[in-house]
């Protein structure tokens, strides 16, 4: 099984507001980056995003370390959170309906396909590709601003 390396971040101007992501894919000395957005978002979507896009570009199942500086993502995978409201029908332990259910359910497809391996950063302090994945997402952010 191959084993990549992504980078990812998004962001958002306002929240809901104009949104953006980054994601860069490296495989040995090949990499790639890839970014998106969108008018009407949040940042949390946007982080998302950047995973999910990142994952779909894989052609074959991989052993995938995803550097992000979200804790929701990390926070809702590694603690297993998003498994346990889906058991739930998407009902946190609050009560209250899980938020962007339609971007879990594609992101729990995508993980049974590769074996991800997800890893916390601190935003804004230097990582180098993180640093890169922000200009990314701004840049698309910044085009979707109105």
């Amino acid at each position: 099984m191959k084993h990549i390396e992504m980078f990812t971040d998004g962001a958002c101007s306002g929240n809901p507001g104009a949104g953006g992501w980054g994601t860069i894919l490296r495989y040995g000395n090949y990499e790639k980056e890839f970014s998106g957005g969108e008018a009407d978002t949040t940042n949390n979507r946007m982080e998302m995003t950047a995973v999910i896009e990142g994952l779909k570009k894989l052609k074959e199942p991989c052993s995938v370390t995803v550097t992000t500086d979200s804790k929701y993502v990390v926070d809702s995978i590694t603690k297993k959170w998003v498994y346990s409201w889906k058991k739930k029908n998407w009902k946190k332990s609050d009560g209250k309906m899980a938020l962007n259910i339609d971007l879990w359910e594609e992101m729990l497809k995508l993980l049974e396909i590769h074996d991800v391996n997800f890893i916390w950063v601190k935003g804004h302090a230097g990582h180098p590709e993180n640093e890169r994945c922000d200009r990314l997402a701004v840049i698309q952010r910044d085009s979707y601003s109105k």
